[in-house]
């Protein structure tokens, strides 16, 4: 089942601010909060998808690559909606809307109704993946190490004794109005509640240790250079058995010996000799798929473009395919020998070598056109 557009699913529209996107999460949580929705399946499930909506569309980054690309440049690394993140997840990823003080602390108790203390969510890992034009067109799946960190083996935490493993302290202040109370995360354990009491050796203060891992990334057909991929979850773990970040994938492109590469078109400079233009030929050209024959017509012109439809990348967040453009340029020889240069002289003052004022138009549009 293909996801709805995230704009659809907060009801906003694309030129919205961050705080009308905010706003429009804020109702929609409210309407579908499973404290609100005990046992109601449906209403968990348009929970995830507006919090996963939410994830993208509050995020600059995101917001950018998911405008660009789609839904095709999120990764397929799960999501809300996809089961790669708990409920808690969303209500530590939130605490802006979640936290106390806002509408959802006062209306549900705080925390989403789940106790004062915070998962913590660890920092994304940024990595660059080269892949050819052909693998850019068609897609592909890699695999790919890189390192991170994981909670280490045989860490044990204890509750924290700054906030008695609330997470946030709670501070009364004596004003004129009266007595006011605040509350915020706890400075000691940054809002988790637990401290680690124990921990291997090589774990750093927080009980992490940096691992090497592979994973998987499926590429989608049309990817382009700069693009960059997010996989959920397959970042560094956050502290204290936290979410992890994201792992975000850079498209770099690999340089093709004949082709490049013009939005969703490919070109290709074909170069004909004098006797070919003039009398036409039967020639190869390289495209991403393999080699194909095309047919040159007599008389073809320099500058000449060539069309070959569907040779191109395809729309990677729509439909469509763009096409090859074959580019004709014709040899021009520095040198002769004196029998090339006697027939050429034959041909110096011939009616059929000058061009024509339907020619000389020709010409003019293409010099404008590559200048």
């Amino acid at each position: 089942m293909s996801k709805r557009d995230f704009y659809d699913v907060l009801g906003v529209s694309r030129s919205a601010s961050a705080d009308e996107i905010k706003k429009a999460y804020r109702k929609l949580a409210i309407k579908y909060h499973p404290d609100k929705n005990p046992g109601d399946k449906e209403a968990e499930e348009n929970f995830k998808e507006a919090a996963e909506a939410y994830d993208v569309l509050s995020n600059t980054e995101k917001k950018q690559r998911y405008d660009q690309f789609g839904h095709a440049g999120m990764g397929g690394g799960g999501g809300y909606g996809g089961g790669g993140f708990s409920m808690d997840d969303i209500f530590s990823q939130f605490g802006d809307i979640f936290g106390d003080g806002d509408v959802f602390g006062s209306f549900f108790g705080g925390g989403g109704g789940r106790g004062g203390s915070r998962r913590s969510v660890g920092s994304n890992i940024r990595i660059k993946l080269k892949l050819t034009l052909s693998e850019m067109k068609a897609g592909v799946e890699k695999k790919v190490k890189y390192r991170r960190m994981v909670e280490a083996d045989g860490v044990k935490y204890g509750t924290c004794k700054q906030c008695n493993g609330q997470g946030s302290v709670r501070r009364v202040t004596n004003t004129f109005l009266g007595q006011m109370a605040t509350s915020s995360p706890c400075p000691v354990c940054n809002g988790l509640g637990k401290m680690v009491e124990s921990k291997p050796k090589d774990a750093n203060e927080q009980g992490l240790i940096s691992q090497e891992v592979e994973t998987s990334i499926r590429i989608p057909g049309g990817v382009a250079e700069g693009m960059q991929l997010s996989m959920n979850g397959k970042g560094n773990a956050g502290p204290g058995g936290g979410s992890a970040g994201d792992l975000i994938v850079l498209i770099e492109g690999i340089e093709h010996e004949d082709l490049t590469r013009d939005g969703n078109n490919v070109l290709y400079n074909l170069w004909l000799s004098f006797p070919q233009a003039a009398l036409g030929d039967s020639v190869e050209v390289p495209t991403l798929e393999g080699k194909v024959r095309i047919k040159i017509d007599a008389g073809t012109q320099a500058g000449k473009v060539l069309r070959l439809k569907g040779k191109g990348f395809p729309e990677i967040n729509g439909y469509g395919t763009g096409d090859q453009l074959v580019v004709v340029n014709v040899f021009v020889p520095t040198k002769l020998n004196s029998e090339e240069k006697a027939m050429m002289e034959k041909f110096l003052n011939a009616e059929n070598f000058k061009p024509n004022d339907k020619e000389k138009s020709f010409f003019d549009k293409m010099k404008d056109f590559f200048s």
